[in-house]
């Protein structure tokens, strides 16, 4: 089968609840992609930073692998040898004392909602069901029914309401709008460090060190949703940690299994995640052995190839040679580390065909809010292969 069979069907079979570029892709390795025609690409998304560790990392395969031989899923009924393993590692690793396994990244959003409300009725003594979480326009925290009801895109909730109430919309970067916006019922404040869906929204210096600040001179948690920029996708491990800042809930997913299988985990402290009481939450899934060994394996690679380092030195880099491109469509170069955004003006007629440009190149980007190019490939990446992309690159911004 080529390419375009494989397009047919999937349009025919499958929910059109996307729209990708049309290469079929069968094999990875690293940083690069190949499709069913046997044509070879630099994967400059990762997944969503799902694979910052590079595709089908040798380490984590045979954690994957070794682990399948024995057992996948006990359930949270039973024990399993993984998880405990994976509860010490993420402590020494990151520093939160308790950590909650799920699967996707919104189930840890989820969470940690649950969490700060709980936390908001038990501890701060906000009245049962009156608790109020303040959120960011332009946020993307995932679309679970809940998750949607504070988003500010018609596109995620136009016809998928009555939402969940409950939350309070503030711009984001602005850390007066949301100390204004705090009231006695206020439980948490949360957002992402960098905006990644949003366009790659980067806040103004200062910006999370005030938000952590206004949490604590309010009795307010603060939430990080660190998804996508965490775990050394901006250069340190969290992006939090280039103000120094240390929120009250983290909550991680994508590259903590390295693209292997759906992990993500919501951290905080004893005083907060500790209230939790048996039956009060959880996933058949979450905590398996096999996703607990991947994470392990995954967490390793991080911390073994030093790739929150790499990203810094490399992000630097590529945003410095993407920043010097000349051409007239650009209207802002801006990330941190290897999450990186290309804002196109108005005039450049959308973002999508500049992608499908790149793709005829072999350079896989995708589109993100229309007018802004995402690149953010494999945290494995290295200055001979970005300088190979870069002719490229420069090439499809100067077309017509």
């Amino acid at each position: 089968m080529k390419t375009q069979d494989y397009i047919e069907l999937e349009e025919q079979y499958g929910a059109h609840n996307y729209h990708p570029l049309d290469v079929v892709i069968d094999k990875a390795e690293g940083v690069w992609v190949y499709d069913v025609d046997g044509k070879k690409y630099l994967d400059c998304l990762s997944a969503y930073s799902a694979v910052n560790q590079g595709h089908v990392h040798p380490k984590i395969l045979e954690a994957l692998i070794e682990q399948s031989k024995k057992v996948t899923l006990t359930s949270r009924a039973f024990r399993n040898d993984q998880l405990p393993l994976l509860y010490k590692e993420l402590t020494e690793m990151t520093g939160y004392e308790i950590s909650l396994p799920m699967n996707s990244g919104a189930e840890a959003v989820e969470t940690a909602i649950q969490m700060a409300r709980k936390w908001a009725y038990q501890v701060k003594g906000v009245p049962r069901h009156q608790a109020e979480i303040i959120v960011c326009e332009g946020n993307f925290h995932g679309r679970t029914t809940t998750v949607i009801s504070f988003s500010t895109d018609p596109l995620y909730r136009d016809d998928f309401g009555p939402f969940t109430p409950g939350f309070v919309t503030v711009p984001y970067g602005d850390s007066a709008a949301i100390e204004r916006a705090i009231t006695a019922n206020t439980a948490a404040v949360m957002l992402e460090p960098i905006q990644g869906e949003a366009g790659v929204i980067m806040p103004p210096e200062g910006y999370l060190t005030r938000v952590a600040e206004i949490c604590k001179e309010n009795n307010v948690l603060f939430i990080a949703d660190e998804i996508q920029t965490g775990l050394g996708r901006t250069g340190k491990l969290f992006a939090c940690d280039h103000e120094g800042v240390r929120p009250d809930v983290m909550v991680i997913g994508k590259a903590l299994s390295g693209g292997f299988y759906p992990v993500s985990a919501a951290m905080a402290d004893k005083p907060i995640m500790g209230l939790l009481t048996p039956g009060e939450h959880g996933s058949t899934f979450g905590g398996n052995p096999l996703g607990a060994a991947v994470a392990r394996a995954s967490l390793r690679v991080i911390r073994e190839e030093k790739l929150a380092e790499r990203a810094d030195q490399l992000g630097t880099y590529f945003i410095e040679q993407l920043a010097e491109i000349p051409s007239r469509h650009v209207k802002e170069v801006r990330g941190k580390g290897l999450l990186i955004g290309v804002e196109l003006k108005p005039e450049a007629q959308g973002a999508r065909r500049f992608c499908e440009a790149l793709q005829e190149r072999g350079i896989l980007a995708k589109e993100t809010h229309q007018h802004v190019i995402r690149f953010a490939p494999p945290l494995v990446i290295d200055k001979e292969t970005i300088d190979w992309a870069l002719p490229g690159i420069r090439e499809v911004l100067n077309m017509s």
